[in-house]
């Protein structure tokens, strides 16, 4: 997926409110731009980071300037929680997740369950529905090592249940973790931070919802779904 150019390098000041971010450019100017994730941001908001903004002129917008990718150490880390779906209906589109090809339809955003919406329903008339659900995920605290999430996910923890329940009542279900950055090659839910979340997503797997984590190539003009990396269980080794 083609990124917004040209994107402009600066180093984060703060990352406050959950939706602005303070920045110095690389030309000496003092910025706020947009910041597109609501989450905790653990390892990709501390002051002096390297970062990536967008600009916009469409003058419809309270800030010009979006916050696109943050740099950790060596790596390029997205952090735009828009982008996942995105990115997987691109990928779906070009086929190029072969545990998801196949399907004659691909429908976004569905209505499920009690109070839920599955971000992709794949259908087609000589299988099963498959119900998609796909998170975003840019955490990393061990080198190679992806983890999800990075605070309480309650909502996330729902999903799982939702997905169990459809495979349930006969029909197929992934939950697909997209690692925005290139330098893991593993991914671990995240036991420590948030326990029921690690729990579900085992009793998810052990009910037979399907776990793929598939990391991006990140580049300056474009980010795109990549490769597939081994998922460990909640705990190392497991």
């Amino acid at each position: 997926m083609k990124l917004p150019q040209p994107l402009i390098h600066g180093r984060l000041v703060s990352r406050y409110k959950r939706f602005f971010a303070d920045l110095v450019l690389d030309d000496g100017r003092e910025i706020t731009a947009h910041c597109p994730n609501p989450g905790a941001m653990l390892g990709v908001k501390a002051p002096g980071q390297g970062a990536w903004v967008s600009w916009s002129d469409d003058p419809k917008r309270k800030l010009a300037y979006t916050l696109q990718m943050v740099e950790q150490g060596d790596a390029l880390v997205g952090i735009n929680t828009l982008l996942p779906n995105r990115l997987v209906a691109e990928a779906l589109a070009e086929d190029v997740i072969p545990e998801l090809s196949g399907y004659a339809t691909i429908r976004p955003e569905v209505k499920y369950a009690e109070a839920s919406r599955v971000d992709f329903l794949l259908t087609h008339p000589d299988r099963p529905p498959c119900w998609l659900e796909v998170k975003n995920c840019h955490f990393s605290r061990t080198p190679g090592l992806a983890e999800f999430p990075d605070c309480k996910a309650e909502r996330s923890t729902r999903h799982l249940g939702d997905l169990a329940a459809q495979v349930a009542h006969g029909d197929r279900a992934v939950v697909l973790f997209v690692v925005q950055r290139e330098d893991c090659d593993a991914f671990q839910a995240c036991a420590d931070l948030d326990p029921a979340f690690a729990r579900g997503l085992d009793a998810a797997a052990k009910a037979g919802v399907e776990v793929l984590v598939y990391a991006c190539a990140m580049g300056m003009e474009a980010v795109r779904v990549a490769r597939r990396i081994a998922w460990r269980g909640s705990v190392a080794g497991n």
